[in-house]
């Protein structure tokens, strides 16, 4: 497993470890000892690898994943007990979240463990989440006394009602996986000893499409997450039309009609 050693700081632990196995590269946190708390230096270096591959073009699809044990458990609450108001509103941590909703490239989440606070909206903030059946979602912030700051309101809310997003928050409760899948914030939950692999096949099969196709559709679905139904229907068919004009398009029904595999170029 390589690693950005760019992205390194002096005499620091890198927290953030790469694979590429193109056309999809795996990004895996790696704090092991605090449960892949995000850190501010892991929040930099996972921006990081992230704008790196989203430049990349051999790169088509990103698993980001955490280990058997934890996604992540949430923010470093060293990070967050001293800061003044000030420092944490012009510090930049919210920058790094807003760069993560930028990344072109689909982002599929790979959940073991506990995926709790801002580890939770950090799965929320990629494209799906695949799940093992270990996997715990939480949004616990309310028992130390302040709530999500990251999405997790909003982003959960959206993915399984109000109700269910209430409940999770306001009491601190955790959802299984099975749970979570039923609820529509999961997409796949396979057996404990399958969650990575799984993401990876689930990021060959969007990584096999085209990445013009399959980019314009991330941000149609996103549309749909966001606004109203008008302007998604708009997107939508902006969207269309400029996958339709696209050679990897005209490839692709030409390569239907005569029944063979198309030859994808991203063109």
């Amino acid at each position: 497993m390589g690693v950005l050693a760019d992205l390194r700081p002096p005499d620091r632990p890198m927290t953030v470890l790469l694979e590429r196995e193109e056309p999809i590269a795996v990004i895996r946190l790696n704090r092991p000892e605090a449960l892949n708390a995000l850190s501010n230096q892991l929040m930099s270096e996972l921006v990081g690898a992230l704008e790196n591959l989203d430049d990349d073009e051999a790169v088509r699809c990103i698993v980001l994943a955490g280990d058997d044990k934890a996604f992540a458990s949430g923010a470093d609450i060293g990070d967050l007990s001293n800061p003044t108001h000030l420092e944490l509103y012009f510090g930049g941590r919210i920058d790094k979240w807003d760069a993560i909703r930028s990344v072109r490239t689909p982002i599929v989440a790979a959940v073991s463990g506990y995926c709790l606070g801002g580890g939770c909206e950090l799965a929320m903030a990629c494209d799906l989440i695949v799940a093992s059946e270990t996997a715990q979602f939480g949004q616990p912030e309310t028992n130390l006394g302040v709530l999500p700051g990251a999405g997790g309101t909003q982003r959960l809310t959206r993915a399984i009602g109000k109700s269910k997003a209430m409940d999770v928050i306001l009491t601190g409760r955790f959802l299984s996986a099975r749970e979570a899948e039923a609820a529509g914030l999961v997409a796949r939950v396979v057996a404990a000893e399958a969650w990575l692999d799984e993401a990876k096949r689930v990021a060959q099969a969007i990584a096999a499409k085209s990445p013009i196709g399959v980019r314009l559709a991330k941000e149609s679905v996103n549309q749909a997450f966001e606004t109203n139904l008008r302007a998604g229907l708009e997107a939508e068919r902006k969207a269309f039309h400029l996958a339709l004009s696209s050679e990897d398009a005209q490839e692709g029904m030409k390569a239907f009609l005569e029944k063979r595999k198309p030859e994808i170029k991203g063109k």
